[in-house]
């Protein structure tokens, strides 16, 4: 089975609240017949829109083929949150790749938070930037490194722009009262994904790429020159970029044996109104603790947007049963409170949660796995996969160091083996150990 078709309808965004108020962009034409290129980008998500955006201001022929709509997979489906620094903290980064070049990651990171600020005000987007993730720690000693953790950051990085809260300061900015601390990143920001996604799109035509959506590949033959195939056309161009994440499927195997697509589910409430301040004291977004991540926000309509739970199937299972239990975890006082959107997405994780950076061949590179800490980062990518194009792979090599291995078990065993895994750690969170 194709995740690209598994749950969703061909050409069309799910039924989610993002899809629900997305700015307007009008459906693009298939590819048909032959094209020529210098670039062809396959996904027209963060990463494969980032790119074809800055491989067109560097004047460079670009096609971009997606098999859906602009945005269709994570990218217009995701939490919207614009974290700080890599998917793994710095201390982690530090130990497996040394601290100069943890620095150096870090110094991308910041540098991912501010493109995207800057590319939605200088092509003025249709989409606002909020500041502020809150991290909510379940435990104290879970609040107590979080402390510890902002201490480093300003003393070995200068990054101040981390608040420690404890348990009473963090029940004022999120009264459940469930929580024993945490802090709270005024650096960081959230996004409406999807318009995120479209402003992206509407800059690379801008710029002059070429965007054909409702363009699944079916094939791709490598060689000096790459020749795409869709069911339509082939493009031939001189260097292929795969932005697939988790909708790769067995497109490009050496890419698929790193990075494997998991799907997460979102809910959205009924606006809230008054109601509203039961959620949030403030318009910051917020992560937990949890080893499977619950995430939340108001939309700007006074909805809470809450996401959480993840399958590792083909099929998504009951979204609204999945969501709302560790939704009223946290806010129990929110049981009559209507759902009017729910929807899942498929996302992709590698085995170290560092993102693959790869190159297929000498002229086809891949940028996918953010393991759901892909807004800033796959924007980077982007960019830095055009570098790569042009000769300065400096960066990209610096992003490909970073250690993804392979899945044990192949295609057909890294399923059962990720779900024990992944029940072993839920069964923990439940339990507090």
């Amino acid at each position: 089975m194709n995740l690209l078709h598994a749950n969703d309808r061909a050409g069309e965004y799910p039924p989610s609240f993002y899809a629900a108020t997305r700015a307007e962009f009008a459906p693009l034409p298939p590819l048909q017949g032959e094209v020529r290129a210098d670039v062809c980008v396959v996904g027209a998500g963060y990463t494969g829109l980032s790119a074809a955006l800055h491989l067109a201001q560097r004047g460079y022929r670009v096609v971009v083929l997606e098999a859906h709509r602009v945005g269709f997979g994570a990218s217009g489906r995701n939490g919207g949150q614009v974290g700080s620094g890599q998917r793994l903290d710095q201390e982690a980064l530090e130990a497996t790749v040394g601290r100069d070049d943890a620095r150096r990651l870090w110094a991308l990171a910041e540098e991912a938070k501010g493109m995207v600020r800057d590319l939605i005000a200088t092509h003025d987007m249709p989409v606002r930037y909020h500041p502020g993730i809150a991290h909510a720690c379940w435990t104290a000693g879970e609040a107590r490194a979080a402390e510890a953790y902002a201490e480093k950051l300003h003393r070995d990085y200068g990054y101040d722009q981390v608040q420690s809260l404890s348990r009473d300061e963090m029940a004022a900015l999120i009264p459940s009262g469930v929580f024993a601390g945490g802090e709270v990143d005024r650096g960081a920001g959230h996004v409406h994904p999807l318009n995120y996604a479209i402003g992206l799109a509407r800059a690379a035509q801008a710029a002059g790429a070429v965007i054909h959506e409702r363009s699944e590949v079916t094939q791709i033959t490598h060689g000096a020159r790459p020749v795409v195939q869709t069911a339509a056309g082939r493009v031939t161009c001189d260097h292929l970029i795969l932005a697939c994440n988790g909708y790769m499927g067995g497109l490009e195997p050496q890419v698929a044996a790193r990075v494997m697509p998991i799907n997460n589910f979102i809910l959205a409430t009924e606006p809230l109104g008054d109601r509203a301040r039961e959620v949030l004291a403030e318009p910051v977004a917020v992560a937990d603790t949890k080893f499977v991540v619950n995430y939340w926000r108001l939309s700007e309509d006074n909805r809470l947007l809450f996401g959480g739970g993840e399958s590792y199937g083909y099929r998504f299972p009951d979204i609204v049963k999945t969501v709302k239990k560790p939704m009223l975890d946290i806010y129990p006082g929110l049981r009559d409170v209507r759902i009017d959107y729910a929807w899942g997405g498929t996302l992709a994780i590698t085995m170290t949660r560092n993102p693959c950076f790869l190159r297929v061949a000498p002229n086809v590179l891949s940028a996918s796995g953010y393991s759901g800490h892909g807004v800033a980062l796959a924007t980077l990518a982007g960019r830095l996969l055009a570098e790569t194009v042009a000769g300065q792979s400096e960066r990209f090599d610096l992003m490909g160091r970073l250690p993804t291995p392979r899945f044990p078990g192949g295609a057909l065993l890294r399923w059962p083996i990720l779900v024990l895994a992944m029940t072993w750690f839920s069964l923990r969170d439940r339990l507090g150990f």
